[in-house]
Order: C-alpha cells, then structure tokens, then sequence
C-alpha cells in the first residue's frame, strides 16, 4: 500500500470529506501513539508502513508515560475533534495498521500498553467494522 492508498483508505473509514483532513487525523493518531511507544516499539510499527506515514510515529518524542484518556486529548486536539470523534478515528487508524503490519507488531504494541487502551484496538482483526 502507498501513501496515497493508505491516505485514501483513512478518508473513507473516517468519513473525511477532503483528504487534508484524512492526512491531519492520521498524523495526529501517529503521532502520538508514537510519543506512547518506545522509539524501538515506534519504529517496528513504522517499518512496513509508506514512509510518510511512518515518519509521523517514527519522529515523535517517544517513551512518555500517559493514560487513555490522555491519548484521546492529545488526538482531539492535532486532529481538531471532540474526544468522542478522536477515538473513532484512532480506533479506525489502528484497525487499518493491523491489515498492513505484518505478523504480530500490532499485538505486540498492544501487549505493553495499558490495560485502559484496549478501546484503541476493538477493530483490529474485527469482521463487522463501523467503515
């Protein structure tokens, strides 16, 4: 999958009217799992992904400590949303890394968060999806 694809995908699960906005919640849902994650974690996430993607978890400033609720804030807030509209759009962000990062990368980034984020990844692997 290329960028645009990857781009194209976002604005169709997230309902975006114009892909500037698809571009906007996918660098704001990367990037900031990328602050939550290693920059170990950050980067084997990153690797599979088109580069421009994967720049955004790949340049955050990786390894900070922060809850759930924290992460959907900071997501709301780059993305220009409620929090309630954050977590949609992460949740589909994250379902769309799980169809494109081989293995268990996804899993694996799941296993070490927080036992409160799992909301982030309810349509990882789901059949029925909400896009």
């Amino acid at each position: 999958m290329d960028y645009s694809e990857f781009i194209g995908e976002v604005q169709h699960r997230i309902e975006a009217g114009d892909m500037g906005t698809a571009v906007r919640n996918t660098r704001a849902v990367l990037t900031t799992l990328g602050e939550r994650l290693q920059a170990d974690e950050a980067a084997d996430l990153a690797s599979p992904l088109p580069g421009e993607i994967g720049y955004y978890l790949r340049d955050a400033d990786s390894g900070q400590r922060f809850d759930h609720a924290e992460f959907l804030e900071r997501v709301a807030d780059r993305a220009g949303v409620d929090e309630g509209e954050a977590e949609v759009r992460a949740q589909a962000i994250v379902a769309l890394l799980g169809e494109i990062v081989p293995g268990g990368e996804l899993h694996d980034v799941e296993g070490g968060l927080p036992a409160d984020y799992e909301p982030l990844f309810e349509f990882v692997g789901a059949e029925e999806t909400p896009w």
